[in-house]
């Protein structure tokens, strides 16, 4: 199922922070290189990915290759980088509306008041 336009902007904006996962390197794209990005993206849903070559076509085929090959989607493209995406349907449960995980309990708050002063101490 295609992302739709305010899905892939959702990942967009969650996928700035993001530094890359996995860097193809100067041998392409290898059984290695996909079965890492494999890992990653069952461990996180949404990664980066960097190709190291300056070959912008080896690249569009590599990126290409690892959506293909692994049953993911490309979210962006940004010069050397790509933002790829596959749901993980076990990883789904522990995520609410906005598709960020659900906090387990709740954060502890400060009780408000009157800020206590420490007694002065004559020197």
């Amino acid at each position: 199922m295609p992302l739709t336009a305010k899905k892939r902007s959702e990942l967009r904006a969650r996928a700035h922070k993001l530094s890359p996962i996995v860097i193809i390197g100067d041998k392409g794209l290898t059984d290695e290189v996909l079965a890492e990005v494999d890992r990653s993206l069952k461990a996180h849903e949404l990664i980066k990915v960097r190709a190291a070559t300056a070959d912008r076509d080896a690249r569009e085929i590599f990126f290409e290759k690892i959506c293909e090959a692994l049953g993911a989607q490309e979210v962006q493209e940004i010069g050397k980088i790509l933002v790829v995406y596959r749901e993980n349907p076990e990883k789904t449960g522990d995520l609410n509306r906005t598709g960020r995980p659900r906090s387990r309990t709740p954060s502890p708050r400060p009780e408000s008041g009157p800020r206590r002063r420490r007694p002065r101490t004559s020197r």
